[in-house]
Order: structure tokens, then sequence, then C-alpha cells
């Protein structure tokens, strides 16, 4: 059974740093474009971070912030996080771009003093 598994969230303080990491149990992984997306507290997921084709993409509050990079041997997904904000916290999850309906169980980012 494919699955995604993301890691690497926790409690850090405003301006604080973290690297959350998206493993894909899947064969297929180097041709799909995949993005990271997070669901805060009553507000709909949210698109913040593509790669595909060696290009990359970012919502306008993560730009600057927040670097997507992906390891094709390992199948796995990563997004840096810097100088994090109280209202980046939230559930992140990894998926292909556009999203399908197989997500992980996500991991909590919370961004407090």
């Amino acid at each position: 059974q494919v699955q995604l598994v993301e890691s690497g969230g926790g409690l850090v303080q405003p301006g604080g740093s973290l690297r959350l990491s998206c493993a894909y149990s899947g064969r297929i992984f180097s041709i799909y474009a995949w993005g990271w997306y997070r669901q805060a507290p009553g507000k709909q997921r949210e698109l913040v971070a593509v790669t595909s084709g060696g290009r990359t993409n970012y919502a306008d509050s993560v730009k600057g912030r927040f670097t997507i990079s992906r390891d094709n041997a390992k199948n796995t997904v990563y997004l840096q996080m810097n100088s994090l904000k109280s209202e980046d916290t939230a559930v992140y999850y990894c998926n292909k771009s556009p999203a399908n309906g197989l997500w992980g169980q996500g991991t909590q980012v919370t961004v407090s003093s």
C-alpha cells in the first residue's frame, strides 16, 4: 500500500526554523510535481510550495522564508522553514501537485513563545 509519511514538525519559537520531511513509498516518484500543503485550525488546506522539473514555486505568505527540495533517490520531499511566524502554525502535509486523494497523517507545526 502506497503511503506518505511526514515528519519533522514540533513546537518552535517565532523566528525559529524547522525542516520537514515527507517519504513516499510508491515506486514512481521523480516524474511527479510534489507540494507541501498546510491546514490551520478552522481554515482550508492550502498549497504553500511546489517542486517540479527543477523549478519551485511558493505562496506569497512563505516566499523568502521556506525552501522546498527533493531527493529523487530517496523518494523524499523536504521543506526548510525559516523565520517562522505564529501564522505558520498548522498541520503540514505533502502530496503530488495537483493533489490526489492520498494524504498522510501530516506533521504538526506550532509556532509560539
